[in-house]
């Protein structure tokens, strides 16, 4: 047991609130749907980046290392000026989704380095220039390139050469619940002193202009140099600066004369900006009182040298010296997250893989954030605002007016993605179960509330349309997120497994009537979050009219019928009800093996036996199937579909056991579509599976083909045969095409910034290594494959799940010649001391070289890479003598 462990504990007995504060301030809150009130659903335009500082937000707040309560009553954040810019760095900037070349994207250098579940200490660090943000150029030249010219990125632009930037550290402690340590250290980069103004911030979010009558919470700068924090109804707070040169206060409400030109007078949200950069003393409380605070402190920082800024935020009473055993409270929270970690990573032996897994999780913990929208008041506006345009009523999420959500919940990224993903979440709840296993279980029971989930059974997929469809891998990270904490605890919490399969059935059955257009168990879920992957836009009606059979829809409902069947399993060795259950989902597995291989009888398959592979099939309005002949990602989705259960099941559920047996003899078709169930494997193991040994086999092939989809960082979302030999098809003179591309978008599709035909992916590479464990795990030692295909090295299948999880974990740590692939080309970057060891977990990775591409914050699902870490496996002897492959009538698939 550790310190931090008891903490975690003693918040989940409810003895003590650890996670009431922590990093729950967005990195942007402009920009997003939740702020958008225009008539058209523009929400880039509505409130841009240039309106951010003087735009009181509506449902949430945004900020520099933003550390507050779980609803944002008081935040803590920092802001910065090196004496150049136009305006105070209060925020992070980026580039809007018309404005970047490939998409939105931040344009700033930023990394979390540490963090523990209870935010007791958390550490990210912010790369400063000295020289003039270059805002003006980053717009221009992005603006300037097409999409198929790299990004222009900050480190592109030479502000930081010769050095001539600060490093700043931000850290926060927690000396208890409510009492909050905030350290802010400055590091001069460069060879000579270098001036710079340190503002730490404490603001209230705006919780009052929105309804008449409302409290105002109110700060005041106090005698002794500190601020005293009231808030309606809540405990009073004060807040103690080691070293100020002065307070200011405003309002965080906004400057409607700025904005829009009206005469209004006040002292605004952007008070404190306009006072530092420009002088305007008249933008201050000289009262000294307001809802937004800044502790000034002007600081030169020697040559190569640092400062340091100190804050406390705690209940007012509290012992008169705030400081005075500051240092040791914040070097034992230190000590205490080392401890934790040193416990987590006992099983690592490498220092650069535990660096690696420490950070990852720390970007984990940082995207935390408090998400608020009520679809009714969003859509009817405000009763003290002007009504919104008509036109809303009818547009965006007008059929989610359930939803109504103020929580903590794991975002994607803070910058790129503000808001709550479906299939993003259920990734990081299975890492966050690593270290925190009750956080993960409430974030997956969350989104099933009726506060979240649609009363049709839907979920909600992410606020540009809370109607999309995200794949349906909710109920896969509940049983792991299960089987994790039953391991970490010696028992499993069934309390919390069947509250959130009762829900979850309520979803397939959506998924059922909504999705499976023609009854026959073949699902067309749209793009499914595989976006860009196919000749069309899957989600749009088809420019050829007709539907598609999608190859992944259907294995995804595959893999959700034999998750939810499992579940059922573990429920009813406690309550015997569940074996009903269980038996329903293993029959409408069977019915969705068989409609895979013919769909509606007419011998069109979505198995493509010339090619070896799974296709979507194309239906034409007249009734031809057309296969898109697209060898992508949908194609090894089928792999997903497997599960393996200990014959010891048979004995405890004998209901269950009779009910198989009876469905097996009477529908033997259908049994001999699924593999090795009637024939047990390793330690009388049974498989089910949407493939036999054969199929199995000839998809690994194709994967593990180095001139296809194997490349040395994983698997590729798009094969590389493509890159010579791109598909194209034609239909009433429309012309439409898909080949490899490794690296950012050449397609305007989903705004630029999403790329599947080609990059390799973190969630589906690590389903993939699950699956192929799940396999192994069947069919032991002696089912081997060649790998990579033409190496002559024959791995079984654990074998070839490890090699893979090397691959993947190779993109991020530093090889033999000191690069990580993951940080790109950029000499300073992967070199310098003050760079190279900081890593940052794109959204995906280009498919050839591995550099980091999309989102460079995205360490929700990309942090699944702790997991394969934790237990860092060696890569697989591929010298070893080749063996023969088994009989081929021990591997004959029926048909």
């Amino acid at each position: 047991m550790t310190a931090e462990q008891d903490r975690l504990d003693a918040a989940v007995r409810g003895e003590a609130k650890w996670r009431r504060w922590g990093p729950y301030v967005s990195e942007r809150q402009w920009g997003t749907v939740r702020e958008d009130y225009s008539s058209g659903g523009t929400a880039w335009d509505y409130l841009p980046h240039d309106h951010a500082r003087s735009h009181a937000y509506r449902w949430g707040e945004d900020g520099l290392a933003g550390f507050g309560d779980e609803k944002l009553h008081w935040c803590l954040g920092l802001a910065l000026w090196n004496g150049q810019d136009p305006i105070l760095k209060e925020r992070l900037f980026g580039l809007t989704n018309s404005e970047g070349n490939h998409g939105e994207d931040v344009k700033e250098l930023y990394y979390y380095l540490d963090g523990t579940p209870t935010h007791s200490y958390m550490r990210m660090l912010y790369k400063y220039p000295q020289r003039a943000f270059p805002y003006g150029d980053l717009v221009a030249e992005n603006r300037r390139r097409g999409n198929g010219a790299p990004e222009y990125e900050l480190i592109d632009t030479g502000v930081f050469a010769d050095r001539c930037y600060f490093d700043v550290t931000i850290e926060y402690a927690k000396a208890d619940v409510d009492d909050i340590l905030m350290q802010i250290t400055i590091e001069n980069r460069a060879d000579v002193p270098a001036t710079l103004s340190v503002l730490p911030h404490l603001w209230a979010r705006n919780t009052w202009s929105w309804s008449a009558g409302s409290e105002r919470p109110v700060l005041m700068a106090m005698p002794d140099g500190s601020v005293a924090a009231h808030y309606p109804k809540s405990t009073s707070l004060r807040l103690s600066i080691d070293q100020v040169d002065e307070l200011l206060f405003c309002e965080n409400e906004t400057n409607t004369r700025r904005l829009f030109g009206t005469d209004a007078q006040g002292f605004f949200k952007d008070g404190i900006n306009d006072y530092v950069v420009s002088g305007d003393r008249g933008a201050i409380n000289p009262l000294r009182q307001g809802t937004k605070c800044a502790a000034l402190t002007k600081l030169t920082v020697p040559a190569l040298g640092a400062r340091r800024v100190r804050l406390r935020l705690r209940p007012e009473g509290q012992a008169k010296d705030p400081f005075k055993d500051f240092a040791r409270l914040f070097a034992k929270r230190k000590v205490e997250a080392d401890e934790f970690y040193e416990a987590l990573q006992s099983g690592i032996a490498d220092p650069d893989a535990r660096l690696v897994q420490r950070q990852a999780l720390a970007g984990l913990l940082w995207s935390k954030q408090f998400y608020h929208i009520d679809v009714p008041r969003w859509l009817a506006g405000d009763p003290t605002q002007p009504a919104p345009p008509a036109e809303r009523k009818h547009g965006r999420n007008s059929e989610w007016m359930h939803l109504n959500n103020a929580d903590i919940v794991s975002m994607p990224d803070k910058w790129e993605y503000p808001w709550y993903a479906a299939w993003d979440l259920a990734f990081h709840c299975v890492t966050f179960a690593l270290i925190d296993p009750e956080f993960a279980k409430s974030q997956l029971v969350l989104l099933t509330r009726e506060w979240y989930m649609h009363p049709n059974g839907q979920l909600p997929a992410y606020e540009w349309a809370f109607g999309d469809v995200n794949p349906p891998v909710h109920a896969w990270a509940a049983w792991r997120v299960y089987e994790m904490d039953k391991a970490q605890q010696g028992v499993g919490d069934r309390a919390f497994l069947e509250r959130v399969f009762h829900k979850l059935m309520l979803n397939f059955t959506w998924w059922v009537n909504r999705k499976d257009a023609g009854g026959r168990n073949i699902f067309q879920g749209g793009f499914l979050g595989l976006d860009n992957i196919g000749l069309f836009d899957r989600s749009a009606p088809l420019p050829t009219g007709g539907t598609i059979n999608q190859s992944d829809g259907t294995a995804w409902m595959a893999m959700y019928s034999l998750n939810l069947m499992r579940i059922a399993i573990e429920l009813a060795e406690d309550n015997h009800v569940y074996e009903d259950i269980a038996t329903k989902f293993f029959e409408h597995f069977l019915y969705i093996a068989e409609a895979m291989t013919n769909i509606g009888g007419d011998g069109m398959g979505l198995w493509d036996e010339q090619d070896q592979f799974f296709y979507d099939v194309l239906k034409l309005p007249g009734g031809a199937s057309v296969p898109l002949r697209v060898r992508s990602m949908v194609g090894l989705i089928p792999i997903y579909a497997v599960e393996v259960i200990d014959s010891s099941i048979f004995e405890k559920l004998p209901a269950f056991s009779r009910r198989l047996r009876w469905f097996l003899n009477h529908r033997p078709d259908l049994a001999a579509l699924v593999s090795r169930w009637t024939e047990p494997g390793m330690g009388e193991r049974r498989l089910l599976s949407l493939l036999r040994g054969h199929r199995l086999k000839a998809l690994l092939r194709r994967m593990l083909d180095e001139t296809e989809f194997l490349s040395d960082h994983g698997i590729r979302a798009v094969s590389k045969y493509h890159e010579g030999h791109p598909l194209e098809f034609e239909h009433n003179g429309q012309h439409f095409g898909v080949s490899y591309t490794p690296g950012e978008s050449t397609s305007g599709l989903f705004g630029g910034n999403s790329n599947w035909r080609g990059p390799i992916w973190m969630p589906v590479n690590y389903l993939l290594i699950e699956s192929l464990r799940s396999f192994h795990s069947y069919y032991g030692d002696d089912f081997r494959v060649e790998c990579p295909a033409g190496s002559g090295n024959l791995l079984h299948l654990g074998q070839i799940a490890e090699e893979l999880a090397v691959r993947l974990s190779r993109l991020f740590l530093r090889g033999e010649d000191g690069r990580r692939p993951v940080l790109g080309d950029n000499s300073t970057i992967q070199a310098d001391p003050a760079f190279r060891d900081h890593v940052l977990f794109y959204e995906y990775f280009h498919g050839d070289t591995g550099r980091g591409v999309g989102a460079s914050h995205q360490t929700g699902w990309t942090a699944l890479v702790a997991l394969l870490l934790q237990a860092y496996p060696q890569a697989p002897a591929l010298d070893e003598p080749a063996e023969t492959e088994p009989s081929a009538d021990k591997e004959r698939e029926h048909v």
